[in-house]
């Protein structure tokens, strides 16, 4: 069994408010979530209206198509115009890691 994480730092873009920044951040969430199948959430920065951080995790019993699903959940939120990837860091744990 294999878990992968991805955390993914972004600053926002003409976002003024909190209430703004979810209008932002909810809609990235979800779309990792229905197109992925993926756990994901605001992990950070959550008293910030132009920072976030959003966190995703999978599991898999092969690593080669847990890689691929963090691949194309990074190709996404690279992708989006609204928000700027300023970091990501991935992690992949086996059952055997200590």
């Amino acid at each position: 069994m294999y878990v992968g994480t991805l955390s993914c730092d972004f600053l926002l873009g003409d976002v003024r408010s909190l209430k703004e920044k979810r209008s932002v951040v909810r809609p990235i969430v979800a779309e990792l979530i229905r197109k992925y199948a993926v756990t994901a959430a605001e992990v950070g920065h959550q008293d910030l209206h132009r920072r976030t951080v959003i966190g995703l995790a999978a599991i898999s019993g092969d690593a080669g198509h847990l890689t691929d699903i963090l691949d194309r959940c990074e190709r996404l939120l690279a992708a989006r115009p609204e928000v700027e990837l300023l970091s990501v860091r991935r992690r992949i744990h086996h059952e055997d890691d200590e």
